[in-house]
């Protein structure tokens, strides 16, 4: 029985993962969450927890609360993240945060030598050379759970990554496919988090409104498989069933197909190698009948392109692009900026940041603590 730690236990790829567990009596070490005290102090006594972790520090005391007489250990804020980041007793930690809060406690564990369930993008778009390294380092193995990157891992399986040509990166185009910058020039919030395929947290649901979390992804898949820029290919798949290809020497498309539902993904990585039933709804070609492919819109999603530019270039651009679009989702979000000013923001900020390489993790902060302070401070000039 494999015993896990789930970071961001209370989200949507959190609860997907305990559904996971449950079934497939999967040990849970400890559990965290940013603001829902009240679900994680629920899961800690579901799964009999060593550990429940609130990010949250001010909600400490009510968990303490909650979980009085369990004998569940509470823990809180970026230590006790960290803390339970870096378990010895854990095989697998699954980190499911949202933001560049995902990168140091994806290092800790892999110090630990503990192997990573990734679905935090943060983790290896700021820090990807770091993370990557350390990981070859101390033999730990990095399983992808995003569906894109999973149905790339399945396809590369029982083939030789040498002989990969390139890969086929699926992007459902969000909420406003086909549109273009004067026709989102009013975009609502609640337009932008109307996603037409997939279930997902408000910064997720805003970037895939951006096509930013597909530029993300585009960064993220490089150092998860080694890549050139020019071996990845974005191509909008409206349906989000075909989850991801990847094209071999001899002209073989070999592409991993599924209904929407992160189950898949978040079960392949947590039981790798095996494959056994999971609870989601069997796939019908028939039923899904015509499956379409067309090439992204490059000048209206500049968030995408500002992410090629960057992984194009290196060094903490990707850091910073991560860190520009961080800050401005949440000004959005708060109302502070329109739906387009997100790009806008995310372009200047890689126009206006000095090239460096990334040595250590201090680079990386400094790249994404420079990008933060830029957006904050033009966001009003816009």
């Amino acid at each position: 029985m494999k015993t896990i730690t789930i970071l961001g236990s209370t989200g949507s790829i959190g609860t997907q993962s305990l559904d996971v567990c449950k079934k497939h009596r999967i040990r849970v070490a400890a559990v965290s969450a940013n603001k829902n005290v009240k679900l994680l102090a629920q899961q800690a006594k579901e799964f009999e927890v060593q550990y429940a972790c609130i990010a949250d520090e001010t909600l400490a005391p009510e968990l303490e609360e909650l979980l009085a007489g369990s004998g569940i250990r509470v823990l809180a804020g970026h230590d006790g993240i960290m803390q339970i980041a870096s378990l010895d007793s854990v095989d697998i930690m699954l980190n499911s945060l949202v933001g560049m809060v995902g990168l140091e406690p994806t290092l800790a564990a892999i110090e630990k030598g503990t192997n990573i369930a990734l679905a935090n993008k943060e983790t290896l778009v700021a820090g990807g050379k770091l993370v990557i390294n350390r990981a070859r380092r101390k033999n730990v193995r990095i399983y992808p759970v995003d569906s894109e990157h999973s149905a790339i891992f399945q396809c590369l399986q029982g083939n030789n990554i040498r002989d990969l040509k390139k890969i086929i990166l699926t992007a459902s185009g969000g909420p406003f496919y086909g549109m273009k910058k004067k026709d989102l020039e009013k975009v609502t919030i609640e337009q932008a988090l109307s996603h037409p395929n997939w279930a997902m947290g408000n910064k997720i649901t805003i970037d895939s409104a951006t096509m930013m979390n597909k530029g993300l992804e585009f960064i993220e898949a490089l150092w998860l498989f080694d890549l050139e820029p020019e071996q990845i290919e974005v191509v909008v798949h409206r349906q989000s069933i075909v989850h991801s290809a990847v094209e071999y020497n001899d002209n073989a498309v070999i592409a991993q197909l599924g209904v929407a539902d992160m189950r898949i993904p978040i079960q392949y990585a947590l039981l790798f190698p095996q494959r056994v039933e999971c609870p989601v709804e069997q796939l019908s070609l028939t039923d899904i009948g015509t499956l379409t492919f067309e090439k992204p819109d490059l000048e209206t999603f500049d968030c995408l392109s500002a992410c090629i530019k960057a992984i194009t270039k290196g060094g903490n651009l990707p850091a910073a692009v991560n860190g520009a679009n961080e800050e401005a989702v949440g000004l959005f979000l708060d109302k502070k900026i329109g739906f387009l000013d997100i790009g806008t923001l995310v372009s200047r900020c890689l126009e206006s940041t000095e090239y460096k390489e990334i040595n250590d993790l201090s680079d990386v902060l400094e790249a994404d603590m420079f990008a933060r302070e830029f957006v904050r401070e033009n966001y009003d000039k816009l």
